[in-house]
């Protein structure tokens, strides 16, 4: 049976009361919670005080950090926090801060951004493999959570919809802390790498990491030649949060995406008590909160599986190896130490400059780490490569860009819980995902489609047993609520 506390989360969850008191260890303060008012900040009501200073000077525990952390990704932004654009800019309605709105409501926009209050609202469901789903703080999104990223118009009359954009299925957020130190030491080794390639001029560097092939670098007539590298940008930047690849933090994928989804804008991206959108708000939200969500999604506990011992369970992991599935969805990963170091301002090619708080991410031990454990190198089962693949034509975005066909692997640890699948949940099951897989991924696909029912379900059941971690977030959240 639901026990009191679990259904107050899910009614959080799901907004019928506010997450807006941080309540005090072995304390009931449900009744003390503030009645909003419709011209008050809702971070305030919320008890969201954070400072960069304090996190910088550890005046803030962890788990005090991780509590500010999650009421960040839980606050219903309003007006007065900063919420929304404001005046329309007439000479690019698409334009962050000057975005129009649906039918001139003034509030929402939907189909470019403006289209929710909080992250908890597009990331809260642990698993969709069971009925009624399990809900749930940093999950994934339903269908009806995808974003829109608008290139231009829709046409929902027209053939396709003749939508020029963007459909993007919100992802779950755990394990988000180990992908990222993977990312910050794989872009530390291209980073190496291309210095080589400059040392040793017309000398081609074969750019590799951790085991994935990035291509080939070279350094003559006093410049780089780009040509041969491959699923990178020519920063050598890995980018492993966005489907697209497009952000290498955290941090940074937080900072586009208060911008997109709510209009906040962020003191450290327009600049200290700016107010660039003109809606009357400076400033709308600080370094220390951002550091506080940060550190709350990095230290979510990962995905895990289940079943290991079943024999149609290995069989399924041995077809997915020999289909060639693991050719981009690398089974694991493996860092160099368990210390991932948050950094602000950030530098994008130097993942060891400006770090202003580390955070334990190698296992669940995050209480109790050691300095021994640091430097211990950490397996991250994530079953991808962090890298840009061609996926086909069908796949395809129209923004008529070099890009369009192109996505970075998606992780697949956790994917029992998490349909629907691939970018814009156009898959309703696992079977039909791998089917959708072209491109560099077509061979694969014919693989699977070709071998007998058998093998079928046993691969498919292999993904089955990647499951994610229900009962350690709960019972994360519920420490972190006490």
């Amino acid at each position: 049976m639901m026990g009191i506390k679990r259904c107050a989360l899910l009614l959080v969850m799901i907004g019928l009361i506010p997450l807006s008191v941080r309540a005090t260890p072995g304390r009931d303060r449900s009744d003390e919670r503030a009645v909003t008012d419709a011209s008050g900040r809702r971070m305030d009501e919320a008890g969201i005080t954070v400072t960069q200073r304090q996190i910088e000077t550890d005046a803030l525990s962890l788990h005090e950090i991780q509590q500010q952390g999650l009421l960040v990704f839980s606050v219903q932004f309003n007006a007065a926090d900063g919420y929304g654009d404001g005046p329309e800019d007439s000479s690019d309605l698409l334009k962050m801060g000057g975005r129009t709105t649906l039918q001139g409501n003034g509030t929402f926009l939907r189909v470019h951004g403006l289209d929710g209050q909080s992250c908890l609202e597009c990331h809260s469901i642990l698993s969709n493999a069971s009925t009624p789903p399990v809900f749930g703080i940093g999950g994934v999104g339903g269908s009806a959570s995808n974003a829109l990223v608008s290139g231009g118009g829709m046409d929902a009359t027209a053939p396709q919809a003749d939508f020029v954009g963007r459909f993007i299925n919100p992802p779950f957020l755990f394990g988000a802390g180990r992908v990222q130190l993977l990312g910050n030491e794989m872009t530390a080794d291209l980073q190496a790498l291309k210095r080589v390639a400059r040392a040793n001029p017309g000398r081609p560097v074969k750019l590799r990491t951790k085991g994935v092939d990035f291509g080939v670098l070279r350094f003559e007539n006093g410049a780089y030649d780009y040509s041969e590298i491959e699923g990178i940008d020519r920063d050598l930047v890995v980018r492993p949060f966005g489907r697209k690849g497009e952000f290498p933090t955290i941090r940074s994928f937080d900072l586009a995406a208060l911008q997109f989804h709510f209009g906040m804008q962020p003191s450290e991206v327009v600049g200290a008590n700016i107010d660039e959108d003109r809606d009357g708000v400076a400033p709308e939200i600080a370094p220390g909160p951002i550091s506080a969500l940060e550190v709350f999604i990095a230290t979510l506990p990962p995905p895990e599986q289940t079943g290991t011992d079943r024999e149609d369970v290995k069989d399924g992991r041995d077809h997915f190896a020999n289909f060639g599935c693991a050719d981009c969805h690398r089974p694991s990963l493996r860092t160099n130490g368990s210390i991932l170091g948050l950094r602000f301002p950030e530098v994008e090619q130097d993942p060891s400059k400006n770090v202003f708080y580390e955070v334990p991410v190698g296992d669940r031990r995050e209480d109790n780490d050691s300095d021994s454990d640091k430097a211990t190198a950490r397996n991250v089962p994530l079953f991808a490569d962090l890298k840009r693949h061609d996926m086909g034509p069908a796949l395809a975005e129209n923004f008529h860009a070099d890009f369009d066909r192109f996505f970075t692997t998606a992780r697949l640890w956790g994917v029992a819980d998490t349909a629907p699948y691939m970018h814009d949940g156009r898959a309703l099951t696992l079977d039909a995902a791998i089917r959708m897989h072209a491109g560099e991924a077509q061979e694969a696909s014919r693989r699977y489609t070709k071998a007998n029912r058998e093998k079928q379900t046993e691969l498919i059941l292999f993904l089955k047993s990647l499951r994610t971690p229900v009962q350690a977030v709960n019972a994360h959240t519920d420490n972190l609520l006490r």
